[in-house]
């Protein structure tokens, strides 16, 4: 299977700036690049703390899955990455809201220097349709 068998998932009122793609889907998978907290109205990042930009990646991702046919529900894995261990509780207070389900997808939290447009958080997931 190549990309060529994939199908390109977007979502208005968000920009990938032509160098990836949002969302693809691949047989039964749903790969998501990385989320970040901005707000779709503005294209800003909302201001807050470390949770409100959680929740607001979370509310991105679940509309950039629901436009490919899947959910949070079905999330099989979690890539975060912090550029502060010192938000790691915090952030997880916010996770738990999102993704409460018995079983939990398969996770990594990394921490990193530096992302773009200087947000303190992004997320990648990948989820079954």
């Amino acid at each position: 299977m190549s990309l060529l068998d994939s199908m390109q998932v977007r979502v208005e009122g968000t920009s990938t700036n032509g160098l990836y793609s949002q969302a693809i889907v691949v047989g039964n998978m749903v790969f998501l690049s990385g989320v970040t907290g901005v707000d779709p109205a503005t294209g800003n990042l909302i201001a807050g703390t470390i949770a409100d930009r959680t929740t607001q990646v979370f509310k991105n991702i679940s509309r950039v899955l629901e436009a490919a046919g899947s959910s949070l529900h079905k999330v099989v894995r979690v890539n975060i990455f912090l550029t502060s261990m010192s938000d790691y509780a915090a952030m997880n207070e916010a996770y738990l809201k999102v993704l409460s389900q018995d079983v939990k997808p398969v996770r990594t939290c990394v921490a990193v220097k530096e992302l773009p447009r200087l947000t303190d958080i992004e997320i990648e997931v990948t989820a079954i349709l």
